[in-house]
């Protein structure tokens, strides 16, 4: 936001400095990054009016003019100008004045006599424009300081605003931070209303809900569009960063800078019927102020004209009912527009304007009246013209409204740790433009309806605060006891999982938790999926609903940048929702490999990482936990059907581990298999409280049992089936062998088992120990069919 210091203390006098204002605005949180004087030394510039213009003749490109300085006289001066031509009024520099660093003298050019210099508003330090002299107004007074006439010396300011100060978009809105931090008062506005003296109207109508509850319109008939732009007006919007245009488009953005309200006018002999706000159609087009077409849909709030798009609502007006000096009756607008309804609309047609950087930050919804009278007034003034009445439609429902905010001394005092005196409070927050009523506890508290930041106990707070200045609040150490909290036995730390899996070869990445719809249907995993209002980007839509994809969408890069063998894990939250249901959030752990099982060396063949490669460093990561896991052929719908299994503990599926489909792995441009696992980080972390137990003065016994049985029986299953036959002196099972071939029939295979048995209380004798087995043995025959190999 920039903005004229004179403009501003207009609104708000106060007898800070310059420096000192510019402190006070960012001290109470309106930066300032930028201060520029504007006419600090024009002693000696006046008021002239070129009478004539000559050739010069020794020089093609200067002219000799003869310039009426007032009471100064008529004095001749060679100029090199374009625009220098008679009857123009410009600054002229007299004899003895210092422009910049030059100190204009009596000289000769060429041969010509010159007395003094006409100057251009960059070479008086007034604009960066310096393709000619600065043009003053015809009815200028001659031979006056131009300093006076100009309202010099000043200053430019501009500030960096944040997102939720939407209301310091106007003159106004500053002043009432200005008039709470330095002790003033806001000068009263006025825009009372004007009388109509016409019954001239256009019928508005509202299309489009709650995203334009109110449009004002307003027909003044016998406007002098021509009328040039008053040099007071021109020199505040140019100051302000915005280079006056015609008389009746300077007016709406002069109102949009003093107020915060954007508004445009329309040409009322080019409009054909009854003015409403509707969403765009597909297919419809616009040709926008700046001359470009923009394609419309239904993403974008349009003002029409008879039904035909003649504005993009917020953003530009169309260029087929622009006003021109030929205009002889304006249409003035000024509305109220709902942030969500503006916001992103700009950058989709590449536009950046003034009125949408505005409403996508929320504008006060009862601007727009008090603007529009504003508007009227000054047009009336400057152009003269017959206004009608103000034209009105409001969705009452739809508009914002300010709720009462509870403002407690005890929080305040808690919150600041500082005591702040009532008055002093009150004072703040009624400089501020709230409305304050005391009660017992504190205050209950109205904001106005221009600051949407104020909703909440903390954000008046935040006002004092600001306002009453965080340097005026003495630093206090805190004191006391840090309270240290023991870490749980009884859940493995994620480090531990961390640093167990980098031991074994695995890189940790760190992915957006947000990723691409599109990828997800790759994975088919676009089901209960938490899509987000506002994505950074189409790629970034929704909440992941798994780490894999993300995970392996690393892996593909890292691949494609030729790293042979890549092991990547990550422990992350994922996201889901279903039909009226909050979104819920899961701690998850994965880890995919791919490439050689081994890194590259010489004592072992070389071969690719496998299904059981990543099942031994899934169980070593259990054992951290102590957790026994199970494994269940099944595929999900992103694994290898022949090679996928559900992780299982206590009976419960906590993940899955797997080879990559084939099709998954084409679609996703991977040359090598992948396989991967994903599990809920909590089934892997939580183990049972370590305790001490005697250990067996006894030596154990094992017993070795080979059994052929179909190859359709699982080592799982028959694990589970011998451990439960085994009874108490089982203490350890073991797979040692898996044969098929030559000796077992086919459809069959050789699984063989140890069975290692002990005792606590006495050595176990044959007896003992053959029961184990003969029970082991009859189990395993009559639950899987299988019989001991011969």
């Amino acid at each position: 936001m920039k903005f004229s210091e004179n403009w501003l203390r207009q609104h708000v006098p106060t007898t800070a400095t310059r420096d000192g204002l510019a402190a006070t605005l960012t001290a109470i949180g309106l930066e300032v990054e930028e201060v520029t004087p504007l006419g600090e030394a024009l002693d000696g510039v006046v008021v002239a009016r070129i009478v004539s213009a000559e050739k010069h003749p020794e020089a093609d490109r200067l002219q000799v003019c003869q310039v009426d300085a007032g009471a100064a006289g008529m004095l001749q001066i060679v100029c090199g100008a374009p625009n220098a031509r008679p009857g123009l009024v410009a600054p002229l520099a007299t004899i003895g004045t210092t422009v910049g660093e030059l100190t204009i003298k009596a000289a000769k050019l060429r041969g010509v006599e010159s007395n003094g210099m006409l100057c251009s508003a960059k070479e008086l330090g007034l604009d960066a424009d310096a393709s000619g002299l600065l043009e003053l107004p015809g009815d200028a007074p001659l031979g006056a300081p131009l300093a006076g006439y100009l309202g010099l010396p000043d200053a430019s300011f501009e500030l960096k605003l944040t997102p939720n100060r939407a209301d310091c978009f106007g003159i106004r809105g500053i002043a009432f931070d200005v008039a709470a931090a330095c002790g003033g008062e806001v000068a009263a506005l006025d825009a009372a209303p004007v009388p109509a003296a016409s019954e001239a109207t256009v019928d508005v109508r509202l299309e489009a809900g709650a995203d334009a509850p109110r449009y004002l319109g307003r027909v003044i008939e016998g406007v002098d569009a021509a009328r040039a732009t008053p040099a007071w007006m021109a020199e505040r919007l140019r100051r302000s960063g915005v280079r006056p245009v015609s008389l009746l488009v300077d007016v709406t953005q002069y109102v949009m800078l003093e107020l915060g309200q954007p508004m445009h006018a329309y040409d009322r002999g080019l409009l054909k019927g009854p003015v409403g706000v509707r969403r765009g159609r597909a297919g419809e087009s616009l040709k926008l102020l700046d001359g470009r077409e923009a394609a419309l849909d239904d993403g974008f709030l349009v003002i029409t004209d008879a039904d035909r798009p003649v504005g993009l609502a917020g953003l530009m007006g169309g260029h087929d009912t622009r006003v021109t000096d030929a205009t002889r009756t304006v249409f003035l607008e000024a509305a109220h527009f709902a942030p969500a309804a503006i916001i992103g609309r700009g950058r989709r047609l590449g536009l950046h304007t003034d009125a949408g950087h505005r409403f996508e930050r929320g504008v006060d919804p009862e601007l727009p009246r008090t603007a529009i009278e504003y508007a009227t007034k000054l047009v009336l003034d400057i152009a003269g013209g017959s206004p009608g009445p103000v034209t009105e439609a409001v969705l009452p429902e739809a508009l914002p409204r300010p709720a009462k905010i509870v403002l407690r001394r005890a929080r305040l005092a808690r919150v600041l740790g500082v005591d702040i005196a009532d008055a002093e409070v009150e004072r703040i927050l009624r400089a501020l433009g709230l409305g304050v009523e005391a009660t017992a506890e504190g205050w209950t508290v109205t904001a106005p309806t221009r600051r949407f930041d104020l909703a909440i106990e903390e954000d008046l707070v935040e006002e004092i605060a600001r306002i009453h200045g965080y340097d005026a609040i003495p630093t206090t150490l805190p004191g006391g006891a840090t309270r240290l909290v023991a870490p749980t036995e009884g859940r493995v730390p994620e480090r531990d999982l961390r640093r167990a899996l980098a031991g074994r070869g695995y890189l940790e990445a760190i992915n957006y938790a947000f990723v691409d719809a599109t990828l997800l249907a790759r994975w088919q995993a676009d089901e209960a999926l938490v899509p987000l209002a506002n994505p950074l980007s189409a790629e970034l839509g929704v909440m992941r609903p798994r780490l894999l994809p993300g995970l392996v969408d690393a892996l593909a890069r890292n691949a494609a940048r030729q790293q042979g063998r890549v092991r990547l894990f990550e422990l992350g939250k994922v996201f889901s929702a279903r039909a009226g249901e909050a979104p819920l959030e899961t701690p998850r752990i994965a880890a995919v490999a791919s490439g050689d099982a081994l890194a590259e060396q010489w004592g072992v063949p070389a071969r690719r990482v496998d299904f059981h490669d990543l099942k031994g460093d899934l169980e070593a990561l259990a054992a951290l936990s102590g957790a026994r896991l199970e494994f269940r052929a099944a595929a999900p719908s992103w694994a290898h059907p022949g090679r996928a299994a559900e992780v299982l503990r206590d009976g419960s599926v906590v993940g899955a581990i797997a080879e990559l489909h084939p099709r998954l792995q084409q679609a996703l441009d991977l040359d090598h298999p992948v396989v991967a696992f994903e599990l809920d980080l909590t089934a892997i972390t939580a183990r049972a409280l370590p305790r001490a137990g005697t250990l067996s003065k006894f030596p154990s016994v094992r017993r070795d049992l080979a059994f052929i049985v179909a190859d359709s029986v699982s080592w799982g299953e028959l694990e589970a089936t011998a451990s439960a036959a085994a009874g108490p002196f089982l203490k350890a099972l073991h797979l040692f062998d898996v044969y098929a071939g030559k000796g077992v029939e086919t459809g069959f295979k050789s699984v063989a088992m140890g069975l290692i048995l002990q005792d606590a209380s006495r050595t176990l004798v044959d007896r003992d120990v053959d029961a184990v087995v003969a029970s082991v043995t009859d189990a395993v025959a009559v639950a899987h069919g299988a019989r001991i190999r011969g």
